[in-house]
């Protein structure tokens, strides 16, 4: 089907934008704009149908989770008004199933992620909690072998020694010392643009099942493992 394709005029796009990053050329090039934001939206809805199949998801349409391409340059110094990616996201739906995945496309820098971007310092402290006491549950998802082909290991940013209320030599400390939970896979132009990306992007996914399910499992309990819901 020709929407579970990205063609290869959505990374064209992106790269002319990318050298006219202004209000003239955008207005003028709107309608080409138009076209490609809708392949990628019917892109978007195919692998949300695919991938609702198997998670509980509350983005209700591939539209709706596509970002828009405007970039808010208040506090930023960058001024360049549009974004050179097409970017989006699936929130899991209900308190039970926390955590998104998020999909960038972008000529020589796509990515497919999962995880927690921002936990609020409660979840950083519930999640600390966890793995200090039962650090092997979560060693054991990150050691698998679904895990370290698909993503290799867990990013984001960390603390540079322990936390505090821990131990420097404690067992679990690097761990521990994470303050955002992120795993991502990236793809070249040519994966992107094949008709087998869609089945791709759907594996990639599912593989972070185990992870996400483990942390929601965390987040939606107290340190006794009673469920706080």
């Amino acid at each position: 089907m020709e929407n579970t394709i990205i063609p290869e005029s959505s990374l064209d796009f992106l790269h002319q934008l990318k050298t006219n990053n202004n209000k003239p050329w955008f207005e003028a090039n709107k309608p080409k704009y138009l076209i490609e934001l809708n392949h990628i939206e019917n892109f978007a809805g195919a692998l949300l149908h695919e991938l609702s199949k198997t998670d509980v998801l509350e983005t209700y349409s591939g539209k709706k989770s596509v970002y828009r391409i405007y970039r808010d340059i208040r506090f930023s110094k960058d001024k360049t008004p549009f974004k050179t990616f097409w970017g989006g996201s699936f929130t899991r739906a209900t308190a039970a199933r926390r955590g998104g995945y998020y999909f960038h496309i972008e000529k020589g820098n796509s990515f497919l992620a999962g995880g927690f971007w921002g936990p609020n310092a409660s979840d950083i402290k519930r999640i600390r909690s966890e793995f200090a006491q039962d650090p092997e549950s979560m060693q054991k998802i990150l050691t698998s072998k679904s895990f370290v082909s698909t993503f290799g290991s867990l990013q984001g940013e960390q603390l540079k020694t322990a936390p505090k209320g821990y131990d420097v030599n404690h067992p679990a400390i690097e761990l521990l010392r994470y303050k955002q939970f992120l795993i991502m896979k990236r793809f070249t132009d040519e994966e992107i643009l094949s008709p087998l990306f869609l089945n791709q992007a759907l594996e990639t996914f599912q593989n972070m099942r185990p992870f996400f399910d483990y942390m929601s499992e965390i987040l939606t309990t107290d340190v006794n493992g009673a469920s706080t819901l």
